[in-house]
């Protein structure tokens, strides 16, 4: 059984911070990409950012140099910093990460999400 476990939301005012957090555990042989995905009321979920296991990044256009994202291998965590917030940034805010288990192909799972608000 493998879980991601998010943790960071809150509440901030326009213009904050916040870091974001995300541990996989579980029967984890082999952690490949992680990325966060957010989704906003009435929206699509769509993908913040992503970095792979060598620690490549990808960021949407909407965060580029607002968010970073990076990860610890040895903790199974991935990190989402987010800086310069804006009330657009409001959403539930969800962990992915792309797996093997041990067993058939790699998997993507999910965390459970948390929410981050931004007040104007």
């Amino acid at each position: 059984q493998v879980q991601l476990v998010e943790s960071g939301g809150g509440l901030v005012q326009a213009g904050g911070s916040l870091r974001l957090s995300c541990a996989a555990s579980g029967r984890i042989f082999s952690l490949n990409a992680m990325g966060w995905y957010r989704q906003a009321p009435g929206k699509q979920r769509e993908l913040v950012a992503r970095i792979t296991s060598g620690g490549s990044t990808n960021y949407a256009d909407s965060v580029k140099g607002r968010f970073t994202i990076s990860r610890d291998n040895g903790k199974n965590t991935v990190y989402l910093q987010m800086s310069s917030l804006k009330p657009e940034d409001t959403a539930v805010y969800y962990c992915n990460a792309n797996l093997w288990s041990g067993a058939g192909r790699s998997a993507d799972y999910w965390g459970q999400g948390t929410q981050v608000t931004v007040s104007s």
